[in-house]
């Protein structure tokens, strides 16, 4: 792997990491809820390196994210490195497959179905093994994920839109 490309991952990651720290220490109603804001540097990544990129920074992010918080291998790193690799396969594929229709918008609405998809499914797996509070709980998550996820896509396609604009030359 070229020099550009592990810098670029890794300044990929710092800011996810800074995204995820920052989004920690903001007040939520629900105490396991979460924005998804790091979602947003997997979508840019995604968008300008490719799927290979997106999902270096999701691993990344996750393992030190846990190690940070002190819940690596724990319930929730199951369920953050479940819901991160389905969101980041499921985006990679359609936007391979889909050559370019699906904007950063849409990218983030699939990432975040999918991602709350797998997390449930991990859930009722790992932990509940009780449907009917897995289903209970469902419309919820995916009303919120949705709601964030549209978000963070109109935030991805912002900061795809500055980072791509050239850069005036000083007179």
């Amino acid at each position: 792997m070229p020099l550009q490309d592990k810098y670029r991952i890794a300044v990929l990651s710092a800011y996810a990491l800074v995204l995820h720290g920052f989004e920690a220490i903001l007040p939520m109603p629900i105490p396991w809820l979460r924005l998804g804001l790091a979602n947003i540097i997997t979508v840019v990544a995604l968008l300008l390196y490719g799927f290979r990129t997106a999902m270096t920074v999701t691993l990344i992010r996750i393992i030190l994210a846990s190690m940070f918080t002190g819940t690596f291998l724990g319930p929730a790193f199951m369920l953050s490195l479940g819901g991160g690799v389905a969101s980041t396969l499921a985006v990679g594929s359609v936007h391979a497959l889909s050559q370019g229709l699906f904007g950063p918008v849409g990218l983030s609405l699939i990432g975040s179905f999918f991602h709350n998809a797998a997390q449930l499914a991990l859930a009722y797996l790992l932990f509940i093994q009780r449907i009917e509070a897995v289903l209970l709980i469902s419309p919820v998550i995916f009303l919120i994920g949705t709601s964030t996820g549209a978000v963070n896509g109109l935030i991805a396609d912002l900061l795809l839109k500055n980072i791509r604009k050239p850069v005036p030359d000083k007179v």
